[in-house]
């Protein structure tokens, strides 16, 4: 990737936090910096519970009280998005930046027409007249292919992405939108995205826990874990050699393979947790060694561009 190219949303150093009662205060995002240019398809990997949803409401500006963001930056386009007043930030959100949630059904108002719903984003962003929208709203679910008013849970979903990218918004971000579909539907949903959000010339941040279907449609990976990027790298050279232990046991998570499943999982013992200064997911860990449990690692490069939070990344191994 070249250096030269602006990024279209740029993340440094940012840290989430939620108070706890009689506790110390829960990180949920831990130092992120993440980088995407446009074009870009980037899948965001990690279990339930690791912070992705986080990411993706702190680059939207929409991280639940009582949590806040603690320090970092987000730049979307250039523009610092924790300096705009409300009102600025509502004319990007929707327009420019755009979310394609995981309960599409949820989150649609079951007495308005869903034409008329994506109609609405139009003439709220783009000061259109309404004929104008209901034409574009009609045009877009053409485009995504709505050929019944029943909607089913693939139908809706495509539903949705239409009123993201009703705008021609310049990032999407994909909010394990395809979670509750069947492989199928997934599978049509997922390419649906990727060539709309190719023809709008925008970005994509695609949020999963599926690690598989991440090889088919993005264009590099990250790996996070309790808040912290573990791994990121091009797309072939993560499936090629994956480098960071968490990455290698999601990935035997699908195998066939009883054996290799057993190889890469530990199961900590009782009231076993990280130590605090060391690496968060030494508890689990088949590879951790005394440094692991009293240092915490930092994001190292790696050959071929790759990047991995380990003091012991399998690189010689044979996974």
């Amino acid at each position: 990737m070249a250096e030269s190219t602006k990024p279209i949303l740029e993340i440094s150093e940012l840290w989430v936090t939620f108070p706890a009662y009689r506790a110390e205060a829960i990180h949920a995002l831990k130092g992120i910096d993440l980088r995407i240019d446009q074009g870009e398809f980037i899948g965001l990997v990690g279990e339930s519970g690791s912070g992705k949803t986080t990411l993706a409401r702190a680059v939207m500006g929409l991280v639940p009280e009582p949590g806040r963001v603690e320090r970092g930056r987000v730049l979307f386009n250039g523009r610092d998005l924790s300096r705009l007043d409300d009102d600025a930030r509502r004319a990007v959100l929707g327009r420019e930046l755009a979310m394609v949630i995981a309960n599409p059904r949820a989150e649609l108002n079951p007495v308005i027409p869903v034409g008329r719903q994506i109609s609405n984003v139009a003439y709220y962003h783009l000061g259109m007249r309404r004929a104008e929208t209901d034409r574009l709203a009609l045009n877009m679910l053409r485009a995504v292919r709505i050929p019944d008013p029943e909607l089913s849970g693939g139908m809706a979903q495509r539903v949705a992405i239409a009123m993201a990218l009703i705008c021609s918004p310049k990032l999407v971000i994909s909010d394990d939108a395809t979670s509750g579909l069947d492989v199928t539907v997934q599978a049509q949903v997922l390419d649906l995205l990727q060539r709309m959000v190719g023809e709008k010339g925008a970005a994509a941040l695609f949020i999963t826990r599926d690690i598989a279907i991440t090889a088919h449609f993005c264009s590099r990976i990250a790996i996070i874990y309790a808040g912290e990027i573990v791994e990121l790298a091009e797309t072939a050279a993560f499936f090629g050699r994956p480098a960071h232990p968490y990455s290698i046991m999601l990935l035997a998570a699908f195998s066939h393979s009883p054996a290799l499943r057993a190889r890469w999982t530990r199961v900590p013992s009782d009231g076993e947790t990280a130590t605090t200064g060391g690496c968060t997911f030494a508890p689990r860990c088949v590879r951790r060694q005394n440094r692991c449990v009293v240092e915490a690692p930092t994001l190292r490069h790696l050959t071929g561009g790759r990047r991995v939070r380990c003091h012991f990344p399998v690189e010689s191994d044979t996974a």
